[in-house]
């Protein structure tokens, strides 16, 4: 399964010679979307813990070729922001920052910089994180979007991309890596952004009506993951149980009309990380269900797609997208669940993908 994940993402094309990865690969037309920073960062901290678990010199260099990309090609030094697309011609479709790409980059990057101590890895991470301070931070809560080139604040919709809200957790985890690198300055905002998504989450994944709850629950499990980073507080243990319990009822409820692949893989996750952390009790039911609905996932046919896990279903048929959020997201829960199986001891949660 590693094997296949990891050869998606180096031969498939998802990846261009210049290192960006493209947003999803449409398996019905054979071509792929554009390239995300934010999917580009997603991808060196999947092939970097593909590294770590199979020591496949092939994941090292595709990973640290993606690393310098963000850090040589896509960083604008002159408005000291991470755009959200790059396209060859240097006209992104939609020129504008977005606050969780930002986090998710920093992260992979001082995980690059972790495994290197190249000081361009940590250099851009820095300024990403300066970047989710200085330009998102308001005196309410984080701006989600700004356009570029002013930084203007996007005006916010229903939509959960478009708002602040627990979600945004995950990125502001890079304020606590941060801070290991020696830059604390973000602490105070991710301490603020805490205590106002434990205020308001269990609200979060009825925010929009119907089947679009199931891409809530995506966005639910970042928040859920960011927990992890204090699960030895009681605030956060209870939300965690409250979360994977409201969570885990959602997706059953849900997964027949619609499911996205990445919502078992990242619940997973949470549950094995948070039970390894004496935080959450295992429900190993629902752990082997969960591991069992992201497996089937994983795609087998031609070059482009196989290895990779199909974005989700709808009513059971699969969805023509090859998605590399859910085959980092997979490919890590599925060999947590096969550590846990073993008796294996986990990884540190900052392995989070």
């Amino acid at each position: 399964m590693l094997e296949a994940g990891l050869r998606w993402f180096l031969e498939s094309g998802i990846t261009g010679a210049e290192g960006g990865v493209a947003r999803y690969h449409f398996s019905d037309r054979g071509e792929n979307a554009r390239v995300s920073t934010e999917i580009t960062g997603y991808a060196v901290s999947s092939l970097l813990d593909l590294f770590a678990r199979t020591g496949d010199a092939g994941a090292r260099e595709g990973a640290l070729r993606s690393a310098r990309f963000l850090s040589r090609i896509a960083w604008d030094e002159q408005l000291q922001a991470m755009p959200f697309e790059w396209t060859g011609n240097g006209t992104p479709p939609e020129h504008a920052t977005y606050f969780f790409d930002n986090g998710i980059i920093a992260r992979a990057l001082l995980r690059a910089w972790r495994l290197t101590g190249s000081d361009e890895f940590l250099t851009t991470a820095q300024a990403c994180g300066r970047s989710m301070q200085r330009d998102f931070v308001n005196h309410e809560d984080i701006h989600p979007i700004l356009d570029l080139p002013a930084k203007t604040p996007r005006a916010r919709d229903a939509r959960w991309s478009r708002n602040s809200d627990c979600y945004q957790m995950k990125s502001a985890l890079a304020w606590l890596e941060l801070a290991e690198a020696g830059d604390a300055s973000g602490l105070p905002h991710f301490e603020r952004a805490l205590e106002r998504s434990l205020r308001t989450h269990t609200a979060f994944p009825d925010g929009e009506p119907g089947p679009r709850t199931m891409d809530r629950l995506h966005a639910y499990g970042y928040f859920l993951e960011a927990l992890l980073a204090r699960a030895d507080e009681p605030e956060v243990r209870a939300a965690l149980a409250e979360g994977l319990a409201l969570a885990g009822r959602r997706l059953r409820e849900w997964r027949g009309e619609f499911e996205r692949s990445d919502v078992p893989a990242q619940l997973l996750r949470v549950r094995l990380w948070a039970a390894q952390l004496g935080a959450v009790a295992l429900d190993r039911h629902s752990a082997a269900e969960e591991a069992a609905w992201t497996a089937r996932y994983q795609t087998s046919g031609s070059k482009n797609v196989d290895g990779s896990f199909c974005f989700g279903s709808r009513c059971g048929e699969l969805l023509p997208f090859a998605n590399p959020v859910s085959t980092a997201f997979a490919l890590q829960a599925l060999a947590l669940h096969e550590d846990h199986r073993a008796g294996r001891e986990l990884p540190p949660w900052r392995a989070l993908v």
